[in-house]
C-alpha cells in the first residue's frame, strides 16, 4: 500500500524561520535509504546536510535547489510502499497543510532582489544591487548587497567555488590576521568532491579531504564521511560534534584447554545437578580476633580464607554425608576433608585441593594454600593439584561481594560461596546495640546425594566453629 510522506523545510533553532536548498542529493524517481543525504539546507547561519530517517522513493520535488523557503514548507514528496499514482500525488500536494504555517508550494523567489529606489527610513545602509555570473547562494548575495561588499575578490568556500553566507561574512570581518582559535580557513580543494559542510569541519579539526572516500552520491564526502575520521575514538566527540557510534570490534580469544574443562564441567553441572541452596551468616569477630593471635604465635600469614577452609574441613569431618563425590548411582563418603580452593588464575578458574584439610594447622593450611596459588598464577598446577577434590571453597568476600550462588564442582556434592565482611548493628543481651562484622555464606548442595537437614546441620557446625574459633585448635 502506498505511503506518502511529506518531506518539510525543518526548523533549526528558535531563530530560524526560512532555510534556502543549497543542493539535492537524490532526484525525482530515485530510492534511498535510511542515513542516506537527501539535500543541502543553507540558513542565515549554517548549511547542514539532511539525512533520510527512512527509506522511499522521491515522487516529486517541489522546491528546486536555490528555493527559499519558509520552516514548515513542502519541499518534496515520499513515497515508502508501493508506488503510488500520479493522481495520489497531486491529490497529496494539494491537500497539504504546513504544520508551521508555512507555504505548501515554494513562492516564486526572484534570483536577484531589485535595487532600491529609496532607502527605507529603518535601513542603516543603502542596498546595492549586484549583477554576477558567480555562483552565489541567496543568503550570502542577500548578505552582500546589504553590507555593499565586492564579491570579486572572495573565493568561494561551497561545492564548485560557490560564495556562501559565511564567504561573504568573513569577507565583512576583514582579514584573519588574529588567527582566533577554530578558524576555518579552508584549504584549496576543488578537485575533491565534498559538500561545504564536510569542508568546513575537515578544516576545523585539520582532516584532509583527500585521505577520505566519500559514501555519498558519486563518491561526495558527506559530513558523516568526515566525523567518522574525528580524532577522538571513544566516541564523546568534540565539543559541539554529534555523538557518533564507533567500530565495536570484538576481541576474540579463543578457549584454552584449561577453560574448555572448566566450561564443560560447569556446564554440565548446571544443567544435570539439582541445586538448592542454603543460606547463613556468621559473626566474624572472634574469628578475625583469633587470626591476630594466631598468626603472632605461629609466626604466619594464615587469611581470612585459610580459617574458613580450615572451619569446613573441621566441619565436614563431623558430617561425612556432606563429605561427598557422586558417580552415577554411588555417593562415595570420605573420612577426610579435600577442599578445593577457587583460583582466579590467568587462564581461567581453577580449583586446586588442600589435601587432608581436617588434620592441618592454620599455618600449615595457609602454606599449602600459598603453594597452590603461586601455582596456579604461573600455570604449573599439576593433575595431582587438581583431581579428587571432596568439597569446595569459593571466595569472592575481597571482591566486596556480599553474598553469591556457587554452581556445584562435580563429582562434589557440594560448595560453599563466600561473601564479604560487612559491619552491622546488632542487638546485645542487654537490649543496647552493637556492631560487629559479618560475613554470609551460601551452601550449594547437591540434592541427590545431600538432603536439605544434613547440609544445615553441617552449616550449624561450621558457623559454631567460626564463631567459638578455639574449638579449631581443640
Amino acid at each position: 500500500m502506498a505511503r506518502l510522506r511529506a518531506f518539510t523545510m525543518p526548523k533549526w533553532g528558535i531563530e530560524m524561520t526560512e532555510g534556502t536548498i543549497a543542493e539535492w542529493q537524490v532526484k525525482e524517481g530515485e530510492d534511498f535509504a535510511k542515513g542516506d543525504t537527501i539535500c543541502s539546507i543553507e540558513t542565515a547561519k549554517i548549511t547542514n546536510e539532511v539525512d533520510a530517517e527512512y527509506g522511499a522513493k522521491v515522487r516529486r520535488v517541489i522546491a528546486e535547489a536555490g528555493a527559499e523557503l519558509p520552516v514548515g514548507a513542502l519541499l518534496a514528496v515520499f513515497d515508502d510502499g508501493a508506488d503510488a499514482s500520479e493522481d495520489e500525488v497531486e491529490a497529496f500536494i494539494a491537500n497539504f497543510k504546513p504544520a508551521g504555517g508555512g507555504d505548501a508550494k515554494p513562492a516564486p523567489k526572484e534570483s536577484a532582489p531589485e535595487p532600491e529606489t529609496e532607502p527605507q527610513a529603518s535601513a542603516p545602509k543603502e542596498r546595492v544591487k549586484i549583477d554576477t555570473n558567480r555562483p552565489i547562494s541567496p543568503e550570502a548575495l542577500k548578505l552582500a548587497e546589504e553590507e555593499g561588499v565586492d564579491i570579486a575578490g572572495i573565493e568561494g568556500s561551497g561545492r564548485g567555488g560557490r560564495i556562501t553566507y559565511q564567504d561573504v561574512h568573513q569577507a565583512i570581518r576583514g582579514p584573519n590576521t588574529a588567527k582566533p582559535k577554530g578558524t576555518t580557513v579552508l584549504p584549496e580543494e576543488d578537485a575533491i568532491f565534498a559538500s561545504p559542510l564536510a569542508r568546513r569541519i575537515a578544516a576545523l579539526h585539520d582532516i584532509d579531504l583527500s585521505s577520505l572516500s566519500g559514501t555519498g552520491p558519486r563518491g561526495r564526502i558527506s559530513k558523516k564521511d568526515v566525523l567518522a575520521k574525528m580524532p577522538d575514538e571513544d566516541g564523546a566527540g568534540t565539543a559541539g560534534a554529534p555523538f557518533r557510534l564507533v567500530a565495536n570490534e570484538a576481541d576474540i580469544v579463543p578457549f584454552d584447554k584449561i577453560r574448555k574443562v572448566v566450561a564443560k564441567r560447569l556446564t554440565t553441572a548446571k544443567q544435570d545437578i539439582p541445586h538448592f541452596y542454603l543460606r547463613i551468616s556468621v559473626n566474624a569477630d572472634p574469628m578475625l580476633d583469633m587470626r591476630k593471635a594466631a598468626n603472632l604465635v605461629l609466626g604466619c600469614k594464615a587469611s581470612v580464607n585459610d580459617f574458613i577452609v580450615m572451619a569446613a574441613a573441621r566441619a565436614l569431618a563431623r558430617h561425612p554425608d556432606v563429605n561427598v563425590q557422586l558417580h552415577g548411582d554411588e555417593v562415595h563418603r570420605f573420612a577426610h576433608a579435600d577442599v578445593s580452593v577457587a583460583v582466579a588464575s590467568p587462564k581461567g578458574l581453577v580449583t586446586p585441593i588442600v589435601r587432608q584439610a581436617n588434620r592441618m594447622r592454620i599455618d600449615q593450611i595457609a602454606n599449602a594454600t600459598k603453594g597452590l596459588i603461586e601455582k596456579a598464577k604461573e600455570g604449573t598446577l599439576g593433575y595431582e593439584d587438581m583431581d579428587g577434590g571432596t568439597f569446595t571453597v569459593s571466595n569472592l568476600g575481597m571482591f566486596g561481594i556480599e553474598n553469591f550462588d556457587a554452581i556445584i564442582n562435580p563429582p562434589q556434592g557440594a560448595i560453599l560461596a563466600v561473601g564479604g565482611s560487612n559491619r552491622v548493628p546488632v542487638e546485645t543481651a542487654d537490649g543496647g546495640i552493637a556492631f560487629e562484622n559479618r560475613i554470609s555464606f551460601t551452601l550449594s548442595v547437591d540434592h541427590r546425594a545431600i538432603d536439605g537437614a544434613t547440609g544445615a546441620q553441617f552449616l550449624q557446625t561450621f558457623k559454631m566453629m567460626l564463631e567459638d574459633p578455639e574449638q579449631l585448635f581443640g
